[in-house]
């Protein structure tokens, strides 16, 4: 199984989980052979989550898994495994929850120390190998986790219970209510709407546009909710956030002036240094927003950072089946962003003294540098920025082609059913928006590709397709974001195909995930494996919930179906879903869009080819 140059991941398939396939580490993938091993001999299990374009993932690979004196400490007393977020979405949403609920925070790379039965007893995030300030290093971790194993067993595994009791205990005072019988909308009111508006409004940076300070996020379908508020509720207010965020987003270094494309976060309120990850999700759901601004506004503007964002996708993010990649890594040559800057002696030496000041000038490149002793090339303090004049354009292509030869770039090449649902969605929207059949032709051949590579026999999806095969029980992020991209190619092409395939994803759906004892939709299929616990998201965070999208699919499709079942169904999650929003309604923007299309009629009706 292995030797001495890998390990047990140089057998899968996830980019992620090859990436730790040479480390010293006796990494496990998640499985049966892990489990029975923690088992048999006695050891506790260390599981480490990330995914393969994830700085900070990076730098405790470097620092603790590459390193011979940690992997002595995980082999010796754990069972280490490793787990790619992306491909197990399900995994990673159980011990998230357990990470927010000891520590109050999450995020990448997620670690955690749980009994052989994957009950969690301690839960963090990135550790350094050695302590650092306050923060524990990993050996030192290593050192007390076991010693307590050794000698304290039996409190760890009392620990473990009370935690996974804990935390069913939480979800299930979350999640569970009276499903009301009643078909009329009465208990949706119009004020968690203004509520959300309201909420955002005070929370908007106007001079750099975005929410909250740094870190920013684009957060699109916050802005897609406030789009849809200025049509339907004539507030001038919500239309400048929306307008002044996709300004600032576009001039920052967050937008790929260079390569075209955004990245994941700005690590500074300015928007212009980013985690210079890209992701696919992210650029589908701010092609959607731009798209949909330059309908409203009729600015040739976002009609061009659209058109940009899509030709990065089409260009780099696009395998030849027909499918879209994940991700582009925010590291290159073992430093965070180093890719993307430039110095301004480079662009001159590249591109001639005339061209290359002319260029430095443009995009803010100068010898102090903007980041780090480098320069992000970006338009923050520019005010000739629309249309960028010819010359600099023109030169594009030079810089572009030149920093494609200066180093590799890793891209994570799996293909996810949720992202690339998203991604056809938004192709689709640029076809009604644009009349332009290539993005249809795109949208098309993505959803054939899932179609008849990421779906079984039995009509259900799975979650990734890397290399000919797919693997993953689909979740419901799957489901309701492709019958969300299957409605859009409905209504861009008018092929009652697309209709059909929808009303089938959403019976299985529905007979897969629905909490037929509570109210919303479980993440897991109940089919599918189980873990200690089955989560229910509901939150919108980076992306929209799967609860929030399968709130927007039903009524959708029951209002174009005309089928009375999808929509008493869609009005029930619409219920659940506003119960959750009550408190904080712009934590839910997706949900109040598709409760939107239920109080306003004129929001179903698509005025200027908008459909919420």
């Amino acid at each position: 199984m292995t030797n001495e140059k890998t390990n047990r991941l140089m057998h899968e398939k996830s980019p992620y989980l090859l990436q730790h396939a040479y480390n010293p580490v006796d990494w496990y993938p998640w499985g049966d052979e892990a489990f029975s091993k923690a088992k048999s001999e006695d050891k506790p299990i260390f599981l480490s989550i990330g995914y393969s374009t994830c700085h900070w993932c990076h730098v405790m690979a470097h620092e603790s898994f590459e390193d011979h004196e940690v992997a002595e400490a995980l082999n010796r007393d754990f069972v280490p495994i490793k787990v790619d977020k992306e491909e197990r979405p399900d995994i990673d949403s159980v011990y998230m929850s357990v990470c927010q609920a000891l520590t109050g925070s999450g995020g990448w790379p997620l670690t955690i120390i749980m009994t052989p039965d994957q009950k969690p007893f301690l839960a963090g995030t990135y550790y350094p190998k050695n302590r650092r300030y306050n923060v524990p290093g990993i050996l030192e971790i290593l050192e007390v986790a076991a010693q307590e194993w050794r000698t304290n067993k039996e409190d760890l595994l009392k620990t473990g219970d009370r935690i996974v009791t804990a935390i069913k205990h939480s979800e299930k005072r979350q999640n569970t209510g009276q499903i009301r019988e009643t078909g009329n909308n009465a208990d949706l009111s119009k004020k968690i709407l203004h509520k959300a508006q309201d909420i955002l409004s005070k929370s908007f940076d106007n001079r750099y546009g975005g929410f909250g300070q740094s870190p920013k996020f684009p957060s699109p379908h916050n802005l897609m909710f406030l789009l849809r508020y200025y049509k339907l509720e004539k507030e001038n207010r919500a239309l400048e956030m929306v307008e002044k965020t996709l300004q600032q987003m576009y001039r920052g270094g967050i937008f790929d002036h260079i390569g075209y494309g955004f990245s994941r976060y700005s690590t500074d309120e300015k928007w212009l240094a980013p985690h210079f990850e890209k992701m696919l999700y992210d650029n589908a759901l701010l092609t959607m927003i731009y798209l949909e601004t330059y309908q409203i506004t009729g600015k040739e503007l976002y009609k061009s950072i659209a058109i940009k964002t899509m030709r990065y996708i089409t260009g780099e993010m696009t395998a030849e089946e027909g499918g879209f990649f994940s991700a582009q890594d925010a590291d290159s040559e073992g430093s965070e962003g180093k890719y993307y800057v430039f110095s301004d002696e480079e662009i001159i030496d590249f591109l001639g003294k005339e061209d290359g000041e002319a260029f430095n000038e443009y995009y803010d490149i100068t010898p102090k540098g903007n980041f780090e002793g480098s320069n992000i090339p970006n338009l923050i303090n520019n005010a000739n920025y629309d249309p960028i004049p010819e010359k600099i354009q023109a030169l594009i292509p030079k810089v572009y082609n030149y920093r494609l030869r200066r180093m590799m770039l890793h891209k994570d090449d799996k293909l996810l059913t949720s992202w690339n649902a998203l991604m056809i969605a938004a192709f689709a929207k640029a076809y009604k928006a644009l009349d332009d059949v290539k993005y249809l032709r795109s949208a098309e051949r993505a959803a054939a590709f899932i179609e008849e590579n990421m779906t079984g026999e039995d009509g259900k999806l799975h979650v990734s397709y890397r290399e000919g095969s797919a693997s993953g029980t689909g979740n419901l992020n799957d489901y309701a974001f492709t019958i969300w991209a299957l409605l859009e190619l409905y209504e861009a092409s008018m092929s009652i195909n697309y209709l059909e395939k929808a009303r089938k994803l959403c019976d299985l759906m529905l007979k897969g995930f629905l909490d037929e004892e509570g109210e919303g939709f479980y993440l897991i299929d109940k089919e599918a494996e189980q873990l200690i616990y089955r989560p229910k998201e509901t939150y919108d965070g980076a992306m929209p919930s799967g609860n929030s999208a399968a709130g927007y699919v039903l009524i959708k499709l029951g209002k174009l179906t005309g089928m009375e079942e999808y929509r008493m169904r869609g009005l029930q999650q619409l219920r659940f879903l506003s119960q959750h929003a009550a408190a904080y309604p712009a934590g839910y923007c997706f949900a109040m869009m598709a409760i939107m299309m239920e109080l306003y009629q004129e929001s179903f009706l698509c005025e200027n080819g908008i459909c919420s």
